[in-house]
């Protein structure tokens, strides 16, 4: 039982970094910089022009302490690679339950429009 309530304690506690890290524009734009695919750090810089490398690497920072991404260096660069298993899971426990009454509500209103 106490097992199960670290675990719990932990992912609540991952799930919070989770929210924190999306609460920043900057950070969320980084994630959709890396949905297609990897880049360094200098690319994301590049593409986020108003950052300075220094803030482009503080943003990388929270994003990897929320483990919405995995960074592997190669030589002098680092690749920042997107992991969007935490996303998934904030889905799992909180929209998708919360979405499913929405979904029921459209498939009866289907249903009866298609009945008329």
């Amino acid at each position: 039982m106490a097992k199960r309530m670290k675990q719990s304690r932990e992912w609540e506690n991952q799930d919070d970094l989770v929210f924190k890290a999306l609460a920043g524009p900057d950070r969320r734009q980084i994630l959709d910089l890396l949905r297609d695919a990897p880049m360094t750090t200098g690319e994301i810089g590049k593409n986020l022009p108003h950052l300075d490398r220094t803030t482009v690497m503080q943003h990388l920072r929270v994003l990897e302490k929320a483990r919405l991404i995995i960074s592997k260096k190669e030589g002098r660069c680092r690749w920042n690679y997107l992991d969007v298993s935490p996303i998934q899971r904030i889905h799992e426990r909180w929209i998708s339950s919360y979405a499913a009454p929405s979904a029921g509500f459209l498939t009866r209103l289907q249903a009866d429009i298609e009945s008329l």
